[in-house]
């Protein structure tokens, strides 16, 4: 594998660690882990020249049943459509006029 991809597998890495997106533990009795895979993408720059490569570590939660391998689902992301609406409703409340594109 070209050093590269290696450096941005390894950043991915980093970034997971840092962030303490997982916690390691043992594998209970009878369950098999989730198996992952590697998706590599070149980011280019608005001129298209190379920006960097970005490599992203996914589980394929595909095969996960719902109540046996899991029993919720939560995001920390906020979407865009949800912070307008909040904004939109403030200013609606306190008299202001905002146009949000």
């Amino acid at each position: 594998m070209h050093p590269h991809w290696v450096q941005a597998m390894q950043s991915e890495i980093n970034a997971l660690k840092i962030n303490k997106t997982w916690t390691e533990v043992d594998l209970p009795l009878g369950k098999k882990a989730i198996s992952s895979k590697w998706v590599f993408k070149i980011k280019l720059k608005a001129d298209g020249s190379l920006e960097r490569y970005k490599a992203r570590l996914v589980i394929r939660g595909n095969n996960q049943k719902e109540g046996i391998d899991y029993t919720e689902t939560f995001s920390h992301m906020v979407k865009m459509t949800t912070i307008r609406t909040i904004i939109a409703l403030a200013a609606v409340g306190s008299g202001l006029f905002i146009s949000l594109i």
